[in-house]
Order: C-alpha cells, then structure tokens, then sequence
C-alpha cells in the first residue's frame, strides 16, 4: 500500500472516530501541509500573522475536527485544508483588526514571529473573505479554486485534483474568479 492509500484509509478511520487514525495521519500529512502553508506565507504582500508551523498546526486542528466530514481522499483533504487555513489566516486578521481599535485581547506569540500584519492587509484579506462568500453564493466551485489556489498554493493541476474538475476548468473559473473578485473588491475600473 502506497502512502496515499494510507492518507486515505487514515481519513475514513479518522471520520469514523478512530482516534489512533488521527495520530497516525498527522506524520503522512505534515509535509504537505507544511509546503501548503510555506508556500501562502511566502508572498510578501501577505505579510504573514504567523509562521509556517503554527498555520499547519491550527489548520490540522480544524480538519481533524471534521466529524461531519466523509473523506473523499487525499484531494478532498487538501481542499479542505485550503478551507482551514483560509479560515485560520482570516481569523488572524480580524483579531489583528479589533487589536488595531482597541478591542480584544491582546495576543501574546509563543515564538518570535511577531504580529507584522498591517492594518491595510488585514483589511484587505477580511475583505477577500467576504467577496469570496458573495462569490460562493453563485459560483461555489470558483470559490472553492480560490481558496485551493490563493489560500493553500495549490498548483492548476493540484486544485483539479482536489476539486475533481479538469485542468483547463480550473484555469478558466481561475482567471474569471480573479477578475470578479478585483472589480468587486476594488471597483469596475480596477486592471483585470
């Protein structure tokens, strides 16, 4: 058995409530995950609220916490981790946001990645969550390849896998999603 198979068997284990499964998965999955969140905390206009690790490490807790999920396999996973850290990166703006007014707790790092999010990019990945909901609204799928594609670094041919479409499906609602998502986000005249 090869260890996708193992990836997948693990998820049905761990769906069906099989602790040990949940153990078992973390070591066949955290290299992948890592490379998925490496790879959105790269970009610079990011500028990331948290390192690699502890984005892998949240959205691990997110998905093992996934007891309505019925695992589809390795694809399925990986777009539902793009799912998890989209609502973990989000989840760091908003607290970045209520910090900025005042409000909230303050959070104290574990480590010595520092909160360098600034209040525009926190402003601006709030506002990609809300449009990219508006987007789900009518075009579920498109939504999806966004967050496969912006939020996990998945590559076209990654995203199609995950998403069970093709290639080219994903190149097209790609680059129409992008366009809606900047009209929507920064006005009409905003470039395509």
């Amino acid at each position: 058995m090869n260890q996708r198979d193992d990836v997948t068997r693990l998820l049905q284990l761990s769906a069906d409530g099989d602790a040990k499964a949940v153990d078992d998965l973390l070591p066949l999955v955290y290299d992948e995950l890592h490379g998925l969140a490496r790879r959105l905390l790269s970009s610079e206009a990011r500028q990331p609220t948290l390192g690699t690790v502890d984005l892998v490490h949240e959205a691990y807790l997110k998905l093992v916490d996934q007891t309505r999920v019925s695992w589809q396999g390795r694809g399925h996973f990986l777009a539902v981790a793009a799912m998890a850290m989209r609502r973990v990166v989000v989840d760091r703006a908003r607290r970045r946001k209520r910090v900025k007014r005042g409000g909230g707790d303050v959070h104290l790092p574990l480590d010595e990645n520092v909160d360098v999010m600034s209040e525009e990019k926190a402003d601006e990945v709030v506002l990609l969550d809300l449009t990219l909901d508006r987007l789900a609204e009518f075009d579920p799928r498109a939504a999806r390849i966004v967050e496969c594609r912006y939020f996990a670094g998945l590559s076209v041919e990654e995203t199609a896998q995950a998403l069970d479409c093709s290639p080219i499906t994903v190149k097209r609602s790609w680059r129409s999603a992008k366009s809606w998502l900047r009209k929507e986000m920064f006005g009409p005249d905003s470039p395509a």
